[in-house]
């Protein structure tokens, strides 16, 4: 089992493929505001469990740029994330709620 921050940090990269566009791991560091070491961790991550796949652009003159694609077994693994990031925030958003709800009780005691 990943642990919560990670399945909060897969979930937002995995999100940057939803688009269909040319992403690069500078593009998605730069929209999350992670680091580039960061997304580079994070896609490795993904790349070793058979989540997403790397492919080297073959008319690229610079042999550094590959395409990041999100494999059959990814697309389900990225249902599975996304319902755990969702159960995540909604327990989240329910101690937040909670938290608001008794400091206005505090602030109506006087």
């Amino acid at each position: 089992m990943v642990d919560e921050k990670k399945i909060e940090d897969f979930y937002y990269v995995l999100k940057e493929f939803e688009g269909g566009t040319h992403i690069t791991q500078r593009s998605i560091a730069r929209k999350l505001g992670f680091s580039l070491g960061k997304v580079n961790y994070v896609l490795k991550a993904l790349v070793e469990k058979g989540i997403v796949k790397m492919e080297r652009f073959r008319r690229s003159d610079n042999k550094l740029y590959y395409r990041y694609i999100l494999t059959p077994a990814g697309v389900r693994e990225k249902l599975r994330i996304t319902k755990e990031f969702i159960k995540r925030k909604s327990e989240e958003f329910e101690r937040i709620r909670r938290e608001i709800e008794e400091a206005k009780r505090m602030m109506e005691k006087g």
